[in-house]
């Protein structure tokens, strides 16, 4: 409660119950500290009054009893001497203190233990104070199980009426009055020790007010400047000084902050009273580890933003720009030490589940106990998914790290999980040549190749360390939070990123180990309910896929870069030719995962049509002076079906060439010849292959088929479209593939997660099956409903045959 409440409340004698008696009003006051400095001084001057209203029995004038006692400070002196002398009085009594030679502290000791008053008079709230002496009063006390029952009773009901007290008297063998007399002093002391506390929430606002009051006062003796904090001008001061005044505390608080995030940097303190800063707030000479003890002194250079990229967060003033850069360092070293903890930390962190085939779970409850969450609470509606995977890739630290910091390279190492990045703006570039320090804001959109699993959009800022020699650590964020912060909109998109990334050692033998975290929250309401499970257990954008893409990925790299080419190649292609064909198989993947998964890669527009399957989704597309596609109107369209079929018989079906006539009608209905194979790794599934249909009558003509297909522990991908022959012959002569024109069509396989089909569905796979169709040469041409019937009738009738190749029709 505030002082000004209990003013009021107490104003009034009826209303205080007999705990006031010095109550004060305090009205129209000329000031704020004339207000705070009379009701200090006068509740300290009454101190004595106010207390002995609770300390012993008063005498207050039964006029003042129904209106404002005094209005201002000189008649809480003028009422010592108004008391006396009045006609009509009352007696306020307080239950703690004692009265006259203690009788009345014994009576009140005996209302108390026993729970009954006088038997031949009134007691409690009916008590009246009368000039007649007082008679000597009879006590009963109640035996316990008295007066448990009627504790009991006085919790439910504190006011029982006639009937209530009547039962009872019965039920306890006592009088009626016996037991209104007990409720009546039961009451009484409860209203008591209300009024005792009370009191002693008055003293400590009496406290704060004389506390206030004397800040005031040297408040006042001692002014201060509001905007620079320090000692105020008496008189007039020029408005250049006042500026001056001004940016020099500004400029202050900014150094303090500076010196503060660089110790967290470094790991050691720094002075803010050193020698002169550089030009920018964060070109510091940091002295950063560059390896267990070696420190080397170096500016942290700071990049100019990309101002042609309209996703540039960075805008506004300089001030501003500073400002929240440092607000990104400062997210950044968080995030850091939040992903090394949890890739360095086992169990407690990190459980295995034994219902989800052994892999690691995070432990939600643990992980709240031990992380503070760097970029604010978990949206409503959200639901957590983290993963992390441990694995030995065939690649350098240095080079791992230069290829995560770039954005392009970052893209095409990961083509089936990132549809499109870019880097919006470069804070630093890292130090001595190195990615060390390296800072950066990002965009990425992220994918599971299904029509029924959303892109994911993330604004997120991506931080580079050298922890020791040859241990590097790349951690990405959300900066949703600081955006927020900063008045931007925030856009979650329904995905925000949580420290996620990777801790990068390398090893002897030219390999290096990593491991991967993956930690998000999204809104679980736009998944489709057949992939809800696998996307919660971190099989769509879990730290399994990352690891198992990027060992598959630096083992197709490592092939490639080997000069002698696999057994299993053909020694027609030529060196060059290998390059380009493999250049086209890869441009080929990123079109058909493009149409998967609509993505921002091609502007699309979506069909809502009533001859369309529910589960099947059709999107239009114009293809304009683009030499890698046919020009005209591209229809893509693309489902997902569950099969109890295993991942792996389903992709050895449908990358076998001699039974692909019992599922693609392209093939003329005879076998395909292999013309060329250029293998991708060690697993026969991981290649590029030229494939020729045979012509079966002498009305069809012979065509090309290039595919690519691979596999790696988190799915599989078979891709393929229709080439012409001449152009063909260009590429595998070393030619320029770019003028290639395709239109990729595909199956993209996933295991189906643990338990997302239910009950004896387990083993089974997610295939997703997608087409694009040249429909109209005219980009300006409108689209025919019967182009769209017949690009569903084709989806629907490629699943009937696959399942009825594989037995699974039901």
């Amino acid at each position: 409660m505030n002082f000004g409440d209990f003013l009021d409340n107490n104003s009034c004698g009826g209303g205080g119950g007999g705990g006031g008696g010095g109550g004060i009003v305090a009205g129209d006051l000329p000031n704020y500290i004339n207000y705070n400095k009379s009701i200090s001084d006068e509740i300290i001057s009454n101190k004595n009054m106010a207390g002995g209203a609770i300390s012993q029995p008063r005498l207050v004038p039964h006029s003042l009893s129904t209106k404002p006692m005094f209005n201002s400070p000189g008649l809480s002196l003028a009422l010592q001497t108004g008391m006396e002398g009045q006609g009509e009085v009352r007696i306020e009594e307080n239950y703690e203190s004692s009265n006259v030679n203690g009788r009345r502290s014994r009576e009140d000791e005996h209302e108390s233990r026993s729970g009954s008053d006088n038997m031949d008079g009134g007691s409690g709230d009916d008590l009246d104070a009368a000039d007649k002496p007082p008679r000597k009063k009879r006590y009963h006390r109640h035996t316990p199980q008295q007066i448990q029952e009627l504790e009991s009773l006085f919790k439910e009901c504190p006011h029982p009426d006639e009937k209530q007290r009547l039962e009872l008297s019965k039920r306890l063998s006592l009088e009626t009055r016996q037991v209104k007399f007990w409720f009546q002093n039961r009451r009484t002391q409860m209203k008591t020790q209300i009024e005792r506390h009370e009191n002693s929430i008055l003293r400590q606002e009496n406290d704060k007010l004389r506390a206030e009051n004397m800040s005031i006062r040297d408040a006042m003796r001692n002014p201060i400047c509001t905007n620079c904090g320090g000692p105020a001008m008496i008189g007039e001061i020029s408005i250049e000084e006042q500026h001056l005044r001004i940016e020099n505390a500004r400029l202050k608080d900014e150094l303090d902050r500076v010196c503060s995030l660089a110790g967290k940097f470094l790991g050691r303190p720094v002075s803010s009273n050193g020698p002169p800063m550089p030009n920018s707030s964060l070109e510091l000479g940091f002295s950063l580890p560059m390896g267990p003890h070696d420190f080397v002194n170096s500016p942290l250079p700071v990049m100019q933003p990309n101002n042609n990229n309209n996703n540039n967060p960075s805008k506004g003033t300089t001030i501003e720009r500073s400002l929240e850069r440092s607000m990104y360092l400062e997210l950044a070293l968080a995030a850091m030490d939040d992903l090394v903890k949890m890739a360095q930390t086992d169990d407690p962190i990190w459980i295995r589940s034994n219902i989800e085939g052994g892999r690691e779970v995070l432990n939600l409850e643990e992980y709240s106990r031990s992380f503070s969450p760097c970029i604010g609470m978990k949206p409503n509606g959200f639901v957590t998914e983290a993963s992390r995977e441990t694995g030995m890739v065939i690649i350098n630290g240095l080079a791992l790290v230069e290829t995560l910091m770039d954005s392009n390279k970052w893209a095409e190492m990961f083509p089936c999980i990132i549809a499109r990045t870019t880097t919006t703006d470069v804070i630093s570039n890292g130090m001595g040549g190195t990615r060390n320090g390296a800072l950066q804001l990002m965009y990425a959109e992220l994918q599971v190749l299904s029509p029924l699993v959303p892109v994911r959009e993330v604004n997120f800022l991506r931080f580079c360390k050298q922890h020791a020699e040859g241990v590097w650590a790349v951690v990405d964020v959300s900066i949703d939070a600081i955006r927020e912060n900063s008045g931007g909109t925030p856009a979650y998109s329904g995905c925000r990123r949580l420290p996620s990334g990777c801790v990068v050692q390398d090893m002897p033998n030219g390999y290096s180990k990593v491991t991967w975290v993956e930690h998000a929250e999204y809104d679980e309401s736009v998944v489709h309910h057949l992939y809800r499970q696998l996307i919660t257990a971190g099989m769509g954008f879990g730290a399994q896929r990352w690891v198992a893409t990027l060992q598959r990925q630096c083992e197709c790299l490592a092939i490639l870069m080997s000069s002698a080419a696999p057994a299993r190649d053909h020694n027609a292609i030529t060196a060059g030719g290998r390059r380009s064909m493999l250049k086209l198989a890869q441009r080929m993947t990123n079109n058909f995962c493009a149409g998967v998964c609509a993505s921002t890669v091609y502007k699309w527009n979506k069909l809502h049509t009533d001859n369309v399957d529910d589960d099947v989704r059709v999107m239009t597309r114009q293809s304009v002076d683009d030499p890698g596609e046919p020009p005209g109107i591209v229809l893509s369209a693309a489902t997902s079906v569950w099969l109890p079929v295993s991942p792996q018989r389903l992709f050895d079906f449908l990358r076998n060439e001699h039974l692909r006539s019992e599922w693609d009608i392209l093939s003329n209905g005879g076998p395909m010849q292999e013309m060329a194979h250029i293998a991708k790794g060690q697993d026969h599934g991981n290649c590029v292959s030229l494939l020729r249909a045979s012509a079966m009558n002498a009305n069809q003509s012979s065509m090309l088929i290039l595919q690519e297909t691979c596999i790696d522990a988190s799915g599989s991908l078979v891709v393929y479209a229709p080439v012409d022959i001449p152009a063909m012959h260009v590429v595998m002569n070393g030619g320029d593939s770019a003028y290639v024109a395709l239109l990729p069509s595909g199956f993209a396989i996933v295991p189906d997660g643990p338990g997302s089909c239910g009950p004896g569905r387990v083993g089974g796979s997610m295939l997703t099956v997608a087409f694009q169709i040249l429909v109209n040469s005219l980009p300006t041409a409108k689209l025919t409903v019967e182009s769209v019937e017949t690009v569903n009738n084709l989806i629907s009738c490629t699943v009937q045959k696959i399942k009825a190749a594989l037995q699974c029709e039901s």
